[in-house]
């Protein structure tokens, strides 16, 4: 006879089965949401529009005319 919990039948099984799919899940989600929220910054260096950010700058007020011509000249020098 034996005694103990059982891999594949029963209430057990189903348990650690469902387990094991909730932390994959988990982490994939983890996962998704780390690469998903990474900084500006990173994403232009990940092939972003560097100029599209600019213009988005300068119309939220983040940074003056001067500076967005200036760095405007930057970028396409």
């Amino acid at each position: 006879m034996m005694y103990g919990y059982e891999m594949t039948g029963g209430f057990g099984g189903f348990f650690m089965i469902l387990w094991w799919v909730l932390i994959i899940v988990g982490i994939v989600l983890l996962v998704k949401w780390l690469a998903t929220s990474s900084s500006p910054a990173s994403r232009i260096a990940g092939g972003g529009d560097a100029l599209e950010l600019l213009k988005q700058r300068y119309a939220r007020g983040e940074i003056e005319k001067e500076e967005f011509e200036q760095k405007k000249r930057d970028l396409s020098a």
